[in-house]
C-alpha cells in the first residue's frame, strides 16, 4: 500500500494481513512458522557492499576474503545498478586511481598468478585485469555453515537532485532503477520491481532503503512512514558522509526511524520499519572513507543459507550492531516483557535506552526552517513525544516491562568503549533492536 497525502486512518487490510501473520518478536514464532526454538545460531553479515565492479577500491574476492577471515558468515556485494557477473575487464590505470599502486600486487600475493588473470603489456596503457564474476569466485571462499555470499545490488535511482538507494539481497537478475515523480514512489516503484523478480523466480528477497539522510537528505521520515510496504532501512551506514546525527535543520537517522514509526503505526495502524546497520564499504586499503567492520547485523537462524537468513530477517528475529553483542534478545509479548543478555566489555560501561511513543502523542509537526524563517526540505519538527526514552538501565541484563500503553518500544545499547574507525564525532560502539510492542495497536483498529 502506498499513502500519497494525507495520513489518513488505516484500512482494515493490515488488521487482517496481522491476524495472519502474528508476528512475535519473542522470536519464536513468525508467519505462522517455527523459527526460533531451533534457531540457535547467530550468525553476522554485511548486506552494503562495493568493489571495483563500480566505486569500490579492491578485487571482490579480496574484499569477501577480508570479511570472511575478519568473522563474517554471509556478505552481500551490492555494486550500483550492477551484478558481478559476464565478462569485463579493467584498466589497471583505472584500478590504481582508486585502489593505489599496490591493489594488484596484494592480489596476487593473495590468490596467485593462477587465479589472478591479465592481458596487454604490463606498465602500458593497455594493462588490463579480469574482474571476476561471483559466481566463478564463490566456490574459492564459500563454506556450508561458516561463510556465504549472497548475490545483491544497489538499486541507485534519483528524483531531481534527491538520491533514492535500496539494495536488493539474493536477486537473480539486474533491476533497472525505476524512477518516480517524488522520492516515496521511486521507493514505491523499485520495491515492486524488486517483488514482482522474486515472485516470477520463486526466491526469497530482502530490499532495505539505504542512508536516508545522504545526497541533501533526500529521504524524509514521511517518505519512510508512506510507503508501508517497505519494511527495512538502514539505521546505521557507515559512509563518512551519510549525516547520521543530521545537522542543524535535520534529524539524525534514530530521530526519523521513530517519527516514521510513529506515524505508520499511530496513524497508518502500518508495520514498523526494522533497522539495518551496514559498512556500505568503499575504502579498502586504509584511505579516508567508508570501511569495512563498521557495521553489520546479526540474524538468529536455523542454518546459513539465503532462503533461511532472510525469511528470519523479514520475522525480526535480528538485531543491528556496530560492536556491541547480544547473546540473546526476548520478547514475551504475554508478559510485555522486553529482556536483553549484552555480552560485557571489561573497563566499560553498557548503557540501554528502551525508546517508544505512547497513545494518545501529540500528532502535531511544524516544517523545519532556516535562520531566516523560510522552509527547508526535509522531515518536519515533532513533538518530543515521539520517540520518547521510556526507560534507561545499566550493565549486561536491561530489561523493560511495557504498561500497555505504548505503540511501541525498541532498545539502543552503547558502551563507553571508543569506537576503533568511527564513521561521525563521538561514535560509541552500539545495537539496535527491533521495535515490539506494536501488534496490538494493528490487530484491533
Amino acid at each position: 500500500m502506498y499513502v500519497t497525502n494525507q495520513l489518513a486512518r488505516p484500512s482494515r487490510r493490515w488488521a487482517s494481513f496481522l491476524n495472519c501473520v502474528a508476528i512475535a518478536l519473542s522470536f519464536n514464532f513468525a508467519c505462522g512458522q517455527r523459527t526460533a526454538q531451533t534457531a540457535d545460531s547467530w550468525w553476522r553479515g554485511n548486506i552494503h557492499t562495493h568493489t571495483l565492479w563500480s566505486d569500490g577500491d579492491d578485487f571482490p574476492e579480496m574484499i569477501a576474503d577480508w570479511y570472511r577471515s575478519h568473522g563474517y558468515h554471509f556478505l552481500a556485494l551490492s555494486d550500483h545498478n550492477i551484478l558481478s557477473e559476464g565478462v569485463r575487464w579493467m584498466k589497471h590505470d583505472e584500478i590504481v586511481a582508486v585502489g593505489g599502486e599496490k591493489a594488484l600486487e596484494k592480489y596476487l600475493h593473495r590468490f596467485g598468478d593462477d587465479w589472478v588473470e591479465t592481458r596487454g603489456t604490463q606498465g602500458g596503457p593497455d594493462f588490463e585485469v579480469r574482474l571476476k564474476p561471483l559466481q566463478e569466485f564463490r566456490p574459492l571462499l564459500e563454506e556450508p555453515g561458516r561463510f556465504l555470499m549472497i548475490q545483491a545490488e544497489e538499486i541507485s535511482d534519483r528524483v531531481g537532485g534527491l538520491k533514492v538507494h535500496m539494495n536488493a539481497i539474493n536477486i537473480e537478475e539486474l533491476i533497472e532503477p525505476m524512477g518516480g515523480r517524488t522520492v516515496a514512489e521511486a521507493i514505491e516503484n523499485n520495491l515492486r520491481a524488486v517483488e514482482e523478480q522474486a515472485e516470477r523466480t520463486g526466491r526469497e528477497v530482502l530490499v532495505h532503503l539505504n542512508h536516508p539522510n545522504w545526497g541533501n537528505f533526500s529521504v524524509t521520515a514521511e517518505d519512510l512512514a508512506m510507503v508501508v510496504r517497505e519494511r527495512f532501512f538502514e539505521v546505521y551506514n557507515g559512509h563518512l558522509e551519510v549525516m547520521h546525527l543530521g545537522d542543524e535543520h535535520h534529524p539524525s537517522v534514530e530521530r526519523l526511524w521513530d517519527i516514521a514509526n510513529t506515524i505508520r503505526i499511530g496513524q497508518l495502524a502500518a508495520p514498523p520499519l526494522y533497522g539495518v546497520a551496514t559498512d556500505d564499504s568503499h575504502q579498502h586499503h586504509g584511505a579516508r572513507g567508508s570501511h569495512p567492520g563498521r557495521g553489520w547485523i546479526m540474524v538468529k537462524a536455523a542454518k546459513l543459507e539465503p532462503t533461511t537468513l532472510i525469511t528470519a530477517i523479514k520475522s525480526g528475529t535480528f538485531y543491528a550492531s556496530t560492536g556491541v553483542t547480544l547473546r540473546d534478545v526476548d520478547y514475551d509479548p504475554k508478559a510485555k516483557l522486553i529482556q536483553l543478555r549484552v555480552e560485557g566489555e571489561t573497563g566499560y560501561k553498557l548503557t540501554t535506552e528502551f525508546i517508544g511513543t505512547k497513545v494518545g502523542y501529540d500528532e502535531s509537526s511544524k516544517p523545519a526552517v532556516n535562520e531566516r524563517g523560510e522552509p527547508v526540505r526535509g522531515t518536519r519538527i515533532y513533538s518530543s513525544d515521539v520517540g520518547q526514552i521510556l526507560d534507561t538501565v545499566e550493565g549486561e541484563s536491561p530489561s523493560f516491562r511495557l504498561t500497555g500503553d505504548e505503540l511501541y518500544v525498541r532498545a539502543v545499547v552503547t558502551s563507553t568503549r571508543p569506537h576503533p574507525d568511527p564513521s561521525f564525532e563521538g561514535q560509541r560502539p552500539q545495537a539496535w533492536t527491533q521495535p515490539v510492542g506494536w501488534q496490538p495497536w494493528l490487530r484491533y483498529r
